[in-house]
């Protein structure tokens, strides 16, 4: 079976981004519209400093501005990531970006004159109740203080802003578009299909796969080191030019997380590998290998029993599993997954691999998907994504717009959750041991991806860059020992890698969105925590886990989700969720 042209998929099968904007015309006339105002930014130097209503009409008229700016950009990013290899979608991207780049360096003076006021003075404005839709973001703009530079020096940071990005675009347009991975008995190897050519039975089939992807990076991996080198040297430039302590702490600054719940993630997910290291040797009996290959540990724990489930049985599935959250929740998503169009759901020549969520203030909260009836794990991409969307939805409909752009650690728990009740659903609803085992070792293997290996992927990140701020060239050498070190720690004795098995720190594309991996990990942390919390307790339980969905950026993350039930400060939600995967591991070998 070929992967269809965009022009080839069903109309029913694809988002509606009738939201943003009705057509490519209108896009064209709200580009126009974007440049006016950049054009007029300019005028607005002063404005914040001339008193309390010129304060007031400037965070107004930023506001409009940035609304307009979101969706002109998401339209265009959401053209593109379904069809990079469409001329006219790359054009439009293109000049989306560019537009952002030139709004952000006309409003180079916003932050160094906004951090110019005295606190007296600001303080003031906030007790009016017409800036009380802008009052958490100026507090949170407030704190970056120290961080700003001049209004010059701003404006040079901004127009650097996109080429900064190069390295990013590149290595997605190289990955997804340029690299041909051929075919495999007739059926196309793509960055998508490569997960499902490894959980098949046909070990013969898995290594084959591996090895034929991998030799497509094989080919290009001094190109590809080059890329990663350039984003790391981008992330030691902006830290150093605003005068943070290390790229880590830049990352962590704006939402407030501390470098300990980074550092005590990965030393918990250490004192755990004899439990990780268990699994791969249970693994290992399972499949009857004596050691494990690379290629080897993705297939379903439990064989014989074939996965295929449609789109439809999915959200279906999703639905009822959902239904603890109450009926405003599962309705809405049920719309949004189906007849709402939030979704673009099977894969396309030129489409972006993997899935994301990614909406506007005034739009659907739209998902991309490349789904596979015959992956169970796409069925909880579509409840992960599902859940990122409905955090979005709640957001947006209960918070001004500068207070309801949530943060990516908040993000991972809304996803997260979703999976956890659709597990428990499943599990709960398997009639036969074998069939409930192969649904228990799926939740099993999705702790592994979310806490155990983007815990891996976060630490490769620490590594990297702490090389590269100590002066470390980031050879491809150097790049494939530290991943290859790694690999050995935490798969463990039960797992023997292959030559090119290193590479796979090569085509991480999350690694150019810097420490953004970890959140995974403590989203799943903080998720089982609220998830039993939800499921055990009862309307009050629910309704603070809503109310967590709804705050949007009203808050802190750690703040937000104390609010809710979870200390993410403490030790206790990762050592918890450690305990649970050590106690599905029992309740699986018991079953079997």
């Amino acid at each position: 079976m070929k992967t269809l042209n965009r022009a080839q998929q069903k109309i029913e099968d694809t988002w509606d981004l009738g939201s943003l904007f009705g057509n490519n015309e209108s896009w064209d006339e709200g580009l126009k519209e974007l440049k006016t105002r950049i054009e007029e930014a300019p005028e607005l130097k002063g404005s914040l400093s001339a008193g309390k209503d010129s304060f007031l009409s400037t965070m107004q008229w930023y506001e409009q501005t940035s609304i307009l700016a979101e969706r002109l950009y998401n339209y265009a990013f959401l053209l593109y990531a379904g069809d990079a290899s469409d001329n006219d979608n790359v054009r439009r991207y293109s000049l989306a970006s560019q537009q952002l780049s030139l709004l952000s360096a006309a409003m180079a003076f916003f932050d160094p004159e906004l951090l110019g006021i005295e606190d007296k003075v600001i303080e003031t404005y906030l007790e009016d109740a017409d800036f009380a839709p802008y009052a958490i973001f100026i507090k949170k703009a407030r704190r970056f203080k120290e961080h700003i530079l001049s209004e010059s020096e701003e404006r040079l940071m901004a127009l650097q802003g996109e080429v900064g990005s190069v390295m990013r675009t590149t290595f997605g347009d190289l990955t997804n578009v340029d690299f041909d991975f051929g075919e495999l008995d007739g059926k196309p190897l793509t960055q998508s299909s490569f997960s499902s050519f490894l959980m098949q039975d046909d070990r013969d089939l898995r290594k084959r796969a591996y090895k034929q992807f991998y030799a497509v990076y094989e080919k290009s991996k001094h190109a590809i080191a080059r890329l990663y080198e350039g984003q790391v040297k981008q992330d030691i430039f902006r830290s150093k030019a605003r005068g943070y302590e290390s790229c880590r702490s830049m990352a962590l600054f704006g939402d407030r997380v501390p470098l300990s719940v980074y550092d005590n993630l990965i030393k918990a997910v250490h004192e755990a590998f004899p439990a990780l290291h268990r699994y791969y040797a249970l693994r290992s009996r399972l499949l009857g290998q004596e050691k494990l290959a690379h290629y080897d540990v993705y297939v379903p724990l439990v064989k014989g029993i074939e996965s295929h489930t449609s789109y439809e049985q999915a959200v279906s599935i999703i639905c009822e599993s959902l239904k603890p959250l109450g009926e405003d929740y599962v309705k809405t998503i049920k719309a949004g997954l189906t007849t709402e169009r939030w979704v673009d759901r099977y894969e396309n020549k030129g489409k972006r691999s993997g899935a994301f969520s990614s909406g506007t203030y005034t739009s659907k909260p739209y998902i991309l998907l490349n789904y596979k009836e015959d992956v169970l794990r796409d069925l909880f991409t579509v409840a992960h994504e599902g859940g990122h969307s409905m955090h979005s939805y709640y957001s947006a409909k209960n918070n001004p717009y500068f207070h309801y752009d949530y943060t990516i650690f908040e993000a991972e728990v809304a996803s997260t959750f979703n999976e956890q009740l659709v597990a428990k659903y499943m599990i709960e609803n398997s009639s036969e041991n074998k069939t409930k085992a192969y649904i228990l070792g799926k939740q099993i293997d999705d702790i592994v991806a979310t806490l155990f290996r983007q815990t891996m992927f976060a630490e490769y990140e620490k590594v990297t860059h702490e090389l590269a701020e100590a002066g470390t060239p980031l050879t491809l050498e150097v790049l494939r020992q530290e991943y290859r070190k790694l690999l050995e720690a935490y798969f463990g004795p039960a797992v023997e890698f292959e030559d090119e098995s290193d590479l796979e720190g090569l085509r991480i594309p999350h690694f150019y969105s810097p420490f953004y991996v970890y959140k995974y990990a403590t989203g799943i942390s903080a998720a089982i925590a609220l998830s039993q919390k939800v499921l055990c307790g009862g309307e009050a339980q629910r309704n603070d886990y809503l109310a967590f969905l709804s705050s949007g950026g009203s808050s802190y993350p750690i703040d937000s989700l104390c609010k809710a039930g979870v200390d993410m400060e403490s030790e206790k939600p990762v050592q918890e969720a450690l305990k649970t995967f050590e106690s599905l591991l029992d309740q699986f070998e018991a079953l079997l």
